[in-house]
């Protein structure tokens, strides 16, 4: 094998790379982190919601806490008009939508990375890449224009919708538009909205508010009759007309920090993994933002990822290969039904015929009346309820004898969780064999299951 200069590339220093660098770098591996922008956080970001899982996630890392109080809990998300889903019911510590924008995310995110060791390399844009049997090579320009070779064991692509990595690959990105010309600002207003997360649809309009906690207020709005190029420039009054006709009243808008028009696409890769190269993220699926579950399913990605490739290079895998194309076989159906959930939203919002409003208000009242199917709905929007089969259900925060189960994972291991009293062993059919596996204990006597949690809070049934 020809010298390496590192062991992962990853492309893209959005939320999913640095989360992703972050753990690898964590669990002792060298990481490059490429990122085409120049350094420094633009507050013009598009995220600014975080689910109860996400969340989770964040909190196996020591994150979430301070998170939260970066952003505003939202308890109570109103569909169309109608009460529809109660999130304080979630089981889970985060009980709520947290509203932060995307840039208090990759803050902690950054600072978490560089504190274990990631080479961030800024200004710096993948120009081909290429792999073998042993490893990937990427060609690279710097910010003086330079070529550069980085060579890796493997290579990520978080690099987003356009993503240079996944068009190396020669990948499909097949799909459509879903929805053109929507407003995004962040903004002040005059007057307080009645709802922490005030939300309407009228057939030929909606409009989305959230606030972040800090006196800016996040509005998306999109108009029937206002269908115009991404390049159509925008202004304030565009989106006080749209507010006032899906709400009744802009709330006196005013001093938007910033403002742009964009489209929504749905769209996935057929493949996550094409040998030593994986997707995740935008790059890998993209969809419209219905439901705020964007980025979320992208840090989900990354935390899937993150501790199957470092068994796979530490050699902690008994089959690697099996183990890799498992990120594939568990995160690519998730995407898939996020298009799915997402675009359905959509769709209802957009709804003009009356057999499709009619739909919209039976759906809304389904979900405000039907308790399974609000908690099913919001265990899909929220995280918490995907699964990945038998092998991969979420396990919740548990109080254990020796501490909260998401502080133990905070080491990036399995946690193996047996009765008082018994010899831990591992199942012979584990992913990985951990080299530091945490052992727990129950603090019900009276339990006397075995649970083997693996490093990204799904559980492995370890037996009796």
């Amino acid at each position: 094998m020809n010298h390496l200069d590192t062991d992962v590339v990853v492309v893209g220093a959005g939320p999913t790379g640095l989360l992703l660098a972050g753990d690898l770098a964590a669990a002792g591996q060298r990481v490059t982190l490429v990122e085409r922008r120049p350094h420094g956080i633009s507050n013009i970001t598009r995220a600014f919601a975080v689910h109860a899982r996400t969340l989770e996630q964040l909190d196996a890392r020591g994150l979430a806490d301070e998170l939260v109080g970066t952003g505003t809990r939202v308890t109570r998300m109103r569909l169309f008009g109608r009460p529809s889903l109660d999130l304080s019911r979630l089981p889970s510590r985060f009980a709520y939508l947290l509203v932060t924008p995307q840039y208090e995310i990759e803050r902690v995110l950054e600072r978490r990375a560089r504190s274990a060791g990631v080479d961030f390399r800024y200004g710096t844009e993948l120009r081909a890449l290429s792999q073998d049997t042993d490893q990937v090579t990427a060609e690279v320009t710097g910010p003086d224009g330079a070529p550069a070779t980085l060579r890796a064991r493997y290579l990520v692509g978080t690099d987003g919708v356009r993503s240079a990595v996944r068009t190396a690959l020669g990948l499909p990105f097949p799909g459509r538009s879903v929805i053109s010309s929507l407003v995004l600002a962040d903004v002040r207003l005059t007057e307080e909205p009645e709802e922490l997360l005030r939300v309407n649809g009228v057939g030929d309009a909606f409009a989305f508010i959230a606030p972040f906690g800090d006196g800016w207020y996040r509005v998306m709005g999109w108009n029937r009759a206002r269908q115009v190029p991404d390049s159509e420039p925008v202004d304030l009054d565009e989106l006080r007309d749209i507010a006032r006709l899906a709400l009744g009243t802009d709330y006196g808008m005013h001093d938007a920090r910033w403002i742009s028009r964009f489209h929504s696409d749905e769209r996935q890769a057929p493949a996550y993994r094409v040998g030593r190269v994986l997707l995740a993220g935008d790059a890998a699926h993209v969809h419209s933002p219905a439901g705020g579950q964007g980025m979320n399913t992208g840090l989900q990605d990354a935390a899937n990822l993150s501790w199957k490739l470092a068994a796979v290079l530490r050699g902690d895998a008994p089959d690697p290969e099996a183990l890799l194309d498992s990120y594939q076989g568990e995160r690519h159906p998730v995407g898939a039904t996020v298009l799915r959930s997402s675009g359905a939203i959509i769709r209802l919002a957009m709804a003009r015929g009356p057999l499709l409003r009619a739909a919209r208000a039976l759906a809304a009242r389904v979900l405000s009346s039907v308790r399974p199917a609000a908690a099913k709905a919001m265990g899909m929007i929220s995280g918490l309820g995907i699964a990945y089969g038998r092998e991969g259900r979420r396990v919740p925060d548990l109080t254990l004898r020796e501490g909260r189960l998401y502080e133990l994972l905070r080491a990036g291991e399995f946690v193996l969780i047996t009765p008082e009293g018994t010899t831990p062993r591992l199942p012979r059919t584990a992913p990985a064999s951990p080299t530091r596996l945490i052992r727990a204990t129950w603090t019900d006597p009276a339990r006397r299951t075995t649970l083997l949690v693996r490093p990204d809070g799904y559980a492995f049934p370890a037996g009796r």
